[in-house]
């Protein structure tokens, strides 16, 4: 069994079942204790069940969870030192967000839990906040008041079940920052719970990308993009071009050479998992050049979109054997392709990731969450 720090959460063989339906495949996983941990995948993948076991809200079908050393599959949700902030704030309506907070604390017969609570109020930017009642907050005001109240029991694991889901895309995203700044300044073990795949990859240390009820992968978030182990990884995180290759020869300088549809490229050696030949050769869109690559890993074609956002344009590249390449180009004040421009793609070897064609091309593509 691998090495696991006193305060660490350990899922071991963690399996849950409906009926005849699997849930959570058998999970082994070690979150180190202090670390902001993301479940990031899409509605159904098990995410949400995984984490009802850790609350104790779900009794496993299989498996043990563990604190550092403590068994805690079987216990009570009381009597697990975790608590939950939900994306319904579950706030009481007829008490003040001070007595909100000190709820729980006053329950146990805690002398101090004014101050404790102040400090959690404090700590989330809302100690001027106490005397008024919830709903004289905005929904992001309400939603701190909740994390206050679970972060004042200085809980070993603080689980977060799509918190900000209910906030617009501007609250959303500061309240990433903020979530992560609290997370930081207490030190306590949060564990995240998300189908978006931006909020996972700014806020957490490491990421498990879940599919069908089985970790996926696990990473740390650049890891994770720049290397996904599967199509489902490398399309559900952010957007991928997977182009059809054939890996036919070695080029010197740790390179081998591929056939895209034609065209030669260079591949790292290294990114080509041992002994495959028929491979599906990925490129970020923000990997790939508007622009000539020194004779190197060039493809031609014909600008079919450009979609303007102020900082980068995002631009369709047909290619001649009919796909759509994806680009993403910043504005940095050179001059933009224009709908129906005949250009030149490039990228540079080693900017590429390689998988198995055997995979499926659009897993996890129906899944990508778009801002709109």
């Amino acid at each position: 069994m691998a090495q696991h720090g006193p305060g660490d959460l350990e899922l071991i063989g963690l399996t849950k079942s409906f009926d005849d339906f699997t849930a959570v495949e058998p999970m082994d996983l070690t979150i180190p204790q202090g670390s902001f941990f993301a479940l990031l995948g899409p509605s159904g993948c098990g995410k949400t069940t995984t984490l009802r076991m850790v609350a104790g809200l779900e009794q496993p079908t299989a498996g043990q969870i563990l604190i550092g050393d403590t068994d805690i599959t079987n216990t009570r949700p009381h009597q697990r030192n975790v608590n939950t902030v939900f994306q319904s704030y579950a706030l009481f309506p007829h008490m003040s967000v001070m007595d909100n907070v000190q709820f729980g604390l006053r329950r146990r017969g805690d002398k101090d839990a004014k101050r404790k609570a102040q400090e959690a109020l404090d700590l989330v930017e809302l100690g001027h906040a106490g005397r008024r009642k919830p709903n004289q907050l905005s929904g992001g005001m309400q939603q701190r008041v909740a994390l206050a109240r679970a972060l004042v029991n200085r809980p070993d694991v603080l689980l977060l079940d799509e918190p900000l889901g209910a906030l617009d895309l501007k609250l959303r995203r500061q309240m990433q920052i903020e979530l992560k700044r609290i997370q930081q300044e207490v030190g306590l073990t949060f564990i995240h719970v998300t189908h978006d795949q931006e909020e996972a990859m700014t806020m957490a240390d490491s990421i498990a990308v879940m599919n069908a009820g089985r970790m996926e992968q696990l990473g740390d978030p650049a890891a994770l993009y720049e290397n996904p182990s599967s199509t489902f990884v490398a399309n559900f995180l952010g957007q991928s071009n997977l182009l059809a290759a054939h890996i036919t020869g070695t080029a010197g300088d740790g390179r081998l050479t591929a056939d895209v549809h034609g065209h030669e490229v260079l591949v790292d050696a290294g990114r080509v998992p041992a002994g495959l030949r028929d491979v599906w050769l990925g490129v970020r869109p923000e990997k790939l050049a508007l622009g000539e690559g020194n004779g190197v890993n060039e493809l031609k074609g014909t600008v079919s979109d450009a979609s303007f956002s102020g900082v980068a344009t995002q631009y369709l590249v047909r290619m001649p054997w009919g796909m759509d390449l994806t680009v993403v180009q910043q504005n940095d004040g050179s001059a933009r392709a224009r709908l129906g421009d005949a250009v030149t793609l490039s990228w540079d070897p080693g900017h590429e990731f390689v998988l198995d064609s055997a995979q499926d091309e659009d897993a996890g593509v129906e899944h990508v969450v778009v801002d709109g």
